[in-house]
């Protein structure tokens, strides 16, 4: 029961260091708010809390991903989790940054004078430590699976969102931080509270950006993903090389869970095959497949002539 769940905690680590990460530094965000009246801070108060709930949505995503197949669903339930990350891209969206707009617009059309604004720097530093904290746990995961790529195509190739979204929010969440104490600085420095209520307006555009780029990854994977290409190649490199095999006509595949892989296969077979030899030759390719891309979780080998794969296709 304890390895158990110290193998899940480990398995989620970036989701759980960003929420114990969020949850404290939203509260002390909303008290700094309350004694100084600050906007920025509300809004990066309310930041927080999205954050909090977004990485319980994908917790929540990720044990619904992980049951097992069934007759309505006989490919499994691992796309759920795309779809709670578009959800989390859309709250990015919805409430994060409309909520930061509109308060920043409020404090820019009716200033309040903001009171010592020390509370606000000491929150500041805290939530800078922890947020960092975090930041450093999402990248150092990340970074684990990018390989020798760079960042921006590890990301847009990754097909488990919740790594990129946890960095993409705590990167999001340390620029918030950073405007938010330049907003509370230069509205005390040039005695303008309206500057706290800019700062609060460009946290929600950064905000607004981040959501933007979520939603469309998540969607990318929610509508259906192909493989990595070098999987891609592996299979048709493995298939072409079979002796029994004159034409690999084409590989296709999908991503039904971030480490589940389906593949469809067309291959033009050497005519002199029977069936009975075609049953074992394919149950030994996909015996190949499975050693080589262990994430092939289902695998369909078709033999089709390479003129009708032709004329279909085309």
């Amino acid at each position: 029961m304890t390895q158990g769940l110290t193998a899940r905690i480990r398995e989620n680590i970036v989701l759980y260091g960003a929420l114990a990460a969020n949850l404290g530094i939203g509260i002390a965000k909303f008290v700094a708010a309350g004694i100084t009246g600050s906007s920025s801070m509300l809004t990066e108060g309310v930041h927080s809390c999205v954050d909090s709930g977004n990485q319980i949505l994908l917790l929540y995503g990720q044990h619904r991903a992980k049951r097992q197949p069934d007759a309505v669903h006989p490919f499994g339930y691992g796309r759920e989790l795309y779809f709670w990350a578009f959800v989390v891209a859309i709250l990015i969206f919805a409430i994060g940054a409309g909520v930061s707009v509109y308060e920043g617009y409020l404090h820019i059309v009716a200033p309040e004078p903001l009171s010592d604004p020390l509370v606000n720097y000491i929150v500041l530093v805290i939530a800078a430590v922890l947020e960092g904290s975090s930041w450093f746990i999402a990248m150092r995961e990340f970074a684990r699976t990018k390989a020798e790529t760079t960042w921006w195509r590890a990301i847009r190739q990754s097909k488990d969102p919740t790594g990129f979204i946890v960095l993409f929010e705590d990167s999001a969440a340390l620029a918030g931080l950073a405007i938010a104490g330049i907003g509370v600085w230069a509205s005390h420095a040039f005695e303008d509270p309206r500057i706290d209520g800019v700062a609060s307006i460009v946290i929600g555009l950064i905000l607004g950006l981040v959501a933007t780029l979520l939603a469309r990854e998540a969607k990318g994977l929610l509508i259906g993903e192909r493989a990595n290409p070098h999987v891609v190649e592996t299979v048709r490199g493995i298939i072409a090389k079979h002796p029994a095999i004159t034409t690999v006509n084409h590989v296709r595949t999908i991503h039904t869970a971030p480490d589940a892989i389906f593949v469809a296969v067309s291959a033009d077979f050497v005519d002199s095959i029977t069936m009975g030899a075609g049953e074992t030759i394919i149950e030994e390719m996909e015996d190949q497949l499975r050693a080589a891309v262990p994430g092939l979780s289902s695998i369909y080998i078709r033999p089709e002539k390479r003129e009708n794969a032709a004329r279909l296709e085309g």
